[in-house]
């Protein structure tokens, strides 16, 4: 078993829930730093970890990762090289030891091209924005995808019931249940979006993106508009191309 230890960054908001869980593997590892918060960033320098990994290039989860690596000398690892420092891309389906296990990097592009997740062997698996601890997740078109989610959600529906452990938000028991739920969800917003085109007597190729986020997120809190929209843009792509 590896120790798993879940440290609360100090940014909550709207799209952050709580605000960014920052996880610690076997004393060694950081998953997704967070927020360059001095203090918080300070925690995480005295665990002296030897690896810090991203699960996606969001700056809530990787905006202080890169001081973190300098400030140990540790590499820092995303599958965008971009975000990397001193440390080589990471790799789909590759093994990255720690205890006496190994972790695997797991390519689950949806939410944005480069996420990934991290399973811990038999005992979790971490999914960054990929499935949430409540809530469901935003498309980030045109980095995102739906028919990408939608195969990340068939990918960690194998994995059976490893825990969950999102990048914001409280754990949830079964990656299989949240994978299954979040593919219920993604389908019946579908629906939603076809019966708004069908109403506004347009195309998802041709229809005004704000007329179409009217009707299928009416009740959206408007601070979460620009997410609303941008996983309305990811659909109607979606829709575009599949019907």
């Amino acid at each position: 078993m590896v120790d798993i230890q879940r440290i609360l960054a100090p940014n909550p908001g709207p799209m952050t829930l709580d605000g960014t869980n920052t996880y610690v593997l076997g004393g060694q590892i950081v998953v997704d730093p967070g927020p360059a918060d001095v203090e918080h960033i300070e925690r995480l320098v005295e665990l002296r970890p030897r690896l810090v990994l991203v699960t996606h290039r969001h700056s809530d989860h990787t905006e202080g990762a890169a001081e973190l690596a300098r400030s140990v000398g540790a590499e820092l690892r995303a599958l965008d090289p971009d975000q990397c420092y001193g440390g080589e891309p990471l790799v789909d389906g590759e093994w990255i030891p720690v205890d006496d296990v190994e972790l695997q990097i797991l390519a689950t592009p949806g939410h944005t091209s480069d996420s990934v997740s991290i399973v811990v062997p038999g005992q979790a698996v971490l999914t960054g924005d990929t499935i949430l601890g409540r809530g469901s997740t935003v498309i980030m078109h045109p980095d995102g995808s739906v028919g990408a989610f939608l195969a990340t959600l068939d990918k960690l529906e194998a994995l059976g019931d490893l825990e969950v452990l999102p990048g914001h938000g409280e754990p949830r028991p079964s990656i299989a249940e949240a994978a299954r739920d979040y593919r219920a969800h993604r389908k019946e917003r579908l629906d939603e979006v076809r019966a708004a085109l069908q109403q506004l007597g347009t195309s998802a190729a041709d229809a005004s993106l704000a007329a179409v986020t009217d009707r299928v997120y009416a009740d959206v809190d408007e601070r979460l508009r620009p997410a609303a929209e941008a996983s309305m843009a990811a659909q109607l792509a979606y829709l575009a191309t599949a019907g």
